[in-house]
């Protein structure tokens, strides 16, 4: 019995450490994209004046992951590692419970946009962990490490310190791996398009009927509706609006969100889309926030551009014209400027400003400000051919 309740608690270690570790990686690596999900839980909890810690929050939640989940493969302090384990899964099963039953995030960034997971998926995996994660807290004590205490403790520290710097080199130059539709080599056209025979998503509509004689309700889907023929009987009639639920997922483009409009709402998304050379594509989404040196820079860049190759060099944002057009005036701005959502720009490049190359619609390269590359060396990668 008691062999088998060790191998049970191996077995339950490694799943529950590698997942761990598994998750923390996928989100770290996109530290700001986590961020942004726990903005919307920050909304949903109206919490948002926690909004200028998300990042922070972001990488120290990841982080923690891979230490608990590296911790507990190694069993160093084995009985604070549990009760962390078993804090943070209840925290993350609560989290995925309200969403999935309130319907308020519709992905909860479980695994970044590596593996996106609905709500309900989400919360299943949670239980799931759970359950393993009791098993090992009920014999944390009979966790044993692989090492000695001290040499265990400088591995705790070194993971540590590994997991915070490759948070903070991801958030300052861009995803190591990039799992968003924006990523190089993408063709944005392409995806946004709805490949022909595709199925779309299939809803069912509930009806809340009332008899106009005798009172009498009843709730219909609508093809109880349409099959009674009850439609044709005045004394019913439509009670509110109808309740729609999706029944079956169709296709969902990767992109279905971008529509790119001058400052009259002219629509120029194909336009831009469809540029046969190299152009570039500024991303600001939030002009209040973006670094100004950076705009600066990225302006003499495409000046020179235009001159020399006539390159044609746009920015695109979300904010209101108006503070665009002051902001332009103020930093000398060169470039023609556009407008989008701003949940787009964000799935675009992660930073503010970012920078896509494209050609015909493809992402040919995307930088962040930090890592973009000096005037000669981008003319002689990709206009020198």
């Amino acid at each position: 019995m008691k062999n088998k309740t060790s191998q049970l608690v191996w077995v339950a270690r490694i799943l529950v450490g590698l997942l761990f570790i598994f998750s923390g990686l996928v989100k770290i690596n996109d530290p700001l994209g986590f961020s942004y999900k726990l903005e919307e839980y920050f909304e949903v909890f109206h919490i948002t004046f926690l909004n200028g810690f998300a990042l922070s929050l972001s990488i120290i939640l990841c982080s923690l992951e891979i230490i608990l989940g590296f911790a507990l493969l190694i069993g160093v302090r084995a009985v604070s590692v549990a009760w962390g384990l078993l804090l943070l899964i209840i925290f993350f099963a609560f989290l995925t419970f309200y969403s999935a039953y309130f319907q308020v995030v519709q992905t909860c960034g479980c695994f970044g946009d590596a593996i996106p997971l609905t709500p309900w998926q989400s919360f299943s995996k949670d239980l799931v962990l759970l359950l393993l994660i009791v098993v090992l807290f009920i014999n944390r004590r009979n966790i044993k490490p692989l090492f000695a205490a001290k040499t265990g403790d400088n591995l705790l520290i070194t993971i540590t310190v590994l997991s915070i710097g490759f948070g903070l080199y991801t958030y300052n130059f861009s995803p190591v791996i990039d799992f968003l539709p924006y990523k190089i080599g993408a063709n944005i056209p392409a995806e946004m398009k709805t490949p022909p025979g595709a199925k779309p998503d299939e809803y069912e509509l509930t009806y809340n009927l009332k008899n106009k004689k005798t009172g009498e309700t009843k709730v219909m889907t609508n093809t109880e509706y349409l099959k009674t023929n009850i439609w044709k009987d005045n004394n019913w009639e439509v009670v509110g609006q109808p309740e729609s639920r999706l029944v079956k997922k169709g296709f969902t483009p990767k992109i279905r969100d971008l529509a790119i409009q001058d400052a009259q709402g002219n629509d120029y998304t194909k336009e831009l889309l469809t540029n046969p050379y190299n152009n570039l594509v500024i991303v600001a989404y939030d002009l209040n926030k973006t670094d100004d040196e950076a705009i600066g820079r990225l302006n003499a860049m495409a000046i020179n551009l235009a001159q020399n190759f006539n390159t044609r060099t746009v920015m695109l944002t979300s904010n209101s014209h108006q503070f665009t057009e002051a902001y332009s005036k103020q930093h000398h701005l060169m470039f023609e400027i556009f407008y989008a959502d701003g949940v787009p720009l964000k799935t675009m490049v992660r930073a503010n400003p970012g920078v896509l190359l494209l050609k015909n619609g493809t992402v040919v390269n995307k930088w962040h400000y930090h890592s973009m590359p000096k005037y000669d060396d981008l003319v002689k990668k990709y206009f020198q051919e």
